[in-house]
């Protein structure tokens, strides 16, 4: 089993959700940006791996940006309504012609599953059990994924035609391992291993381990904030562009183990922060 968190541009965690570890991780990152109560507007989504035709098209039918990274542009299939051999030298790039009769004919079914998940009546990966659970491919299964394979198709292009899409992928992607990481300092005991047998304990322990991780990430956010600002206020030079680089991830500085002193005795402010030290310019 392991604990799948998506997570903002920022760092937020916005959903967790205890999976088997041998679960696809994509499609409960689509979990994430339809159950999360936060007022976080996701406009795109990127993973790592796990990458399925059906992902692309929900998300593009439920109005966000698919956006996974792509490890070797070798083993992806470009997809068209012509055949092959319209496309000269770049046919072996192309996997089977796309049957527009097939998403045509269930174009209505398809409606309805997009306002189930629109709605919250039904999550992404309910709908794909339940979908590969037939002993046969399901119609509705198979126009699913003829529009994915548009969708990935014209992501496939994007991707190798703009650097700075696979740059941004990239550096988002960089942020969730980052965050795992924290997460890995913050579960030191028990060797970072859940010993809970029932979902319900296994999630409010998933529960209480983002719960540290986001109050780390704030306390981190809040002060960055303060040293920014006492470096403005003293005439400090710094490059404002780098602001964005700046990582709310560190605990360098926060005691995770040993002894934990509660002392009245703490200089803080009227807003109860410790003062900012700043090295002598």
């Amino acid at each position: 089993m392991k604990i799948y968190t998506t997570i903002t541009d920022r760092c937020a965690p916005l959903h967790q959700r205890v999976i088997a570890g041998t679960a696809g991780e994509a499609i409960h990152a689509l979990d994430g940006i339809l159950g999360h109560e936060s007022n976080v507007s996701v406009s795109a989504l990127h993973v790592d791996g796990g990458v399925s035709g059906i992902d692309f098209t929900i998300a593009a039918l439920l109005g966000r940006s698919f956006e996974p990274r792509i490890p070797r542009l070798s083993d992806r299939k470009l997809y068209a309504f012509e055949p092959k051999s319209r496309y000269g030298r770049l046919a072996p790039l192309f996997g089977h012609r796309l049957y527009a009769r097939l998403i045509v004919a269930h174009a209505d079914e398809i409606g309805k599953v997009v306002r189930a998940l629109a709605d919250k009546v039904l999550t992404p990966s309910l709908i794909l059990k339940k979908l590969s659970a037939y002993r046969q491919q399901s119609g509705l299964a198979a126009a699913l994924r003829e529009i994915g394979r548009i969708k990935r198709a014209l992501f496939t292009l994007r991707w190798f035609e703009y650097p700075a899409l696979r740059q941004l992928v990239t550096a988002e992607l960089n942020k969730g391992e980052a965050r795992n990481t924290l997460a890995r300092a913050v579960a030191f005991r028990r060797l970072e291993r859940f010993r809970d047998r029932s979902y319900e304990n296994q999630a409010s322990r998933a529960a209480a381990l983002n719960l540290v991780t986001a109050a780390v990430v704030l306390l981190n956010c809040r002060y960055l904030g303060r040293i920014t600002e006492a470096s403005r206020r003293q005439g400090r030079p710094f490059d404002e562009k780098m602001i964005s680089n700046l990582s709310p991830l560190g605990w360098d500085h926060i005691n995770f183990t040993g002894d934990y002193v509660w002392s009245d005795a703490l200089k803080v402010d009227q807003e109860g922060f410790l003062p900012i030290r700043l090295a002598p310019s």
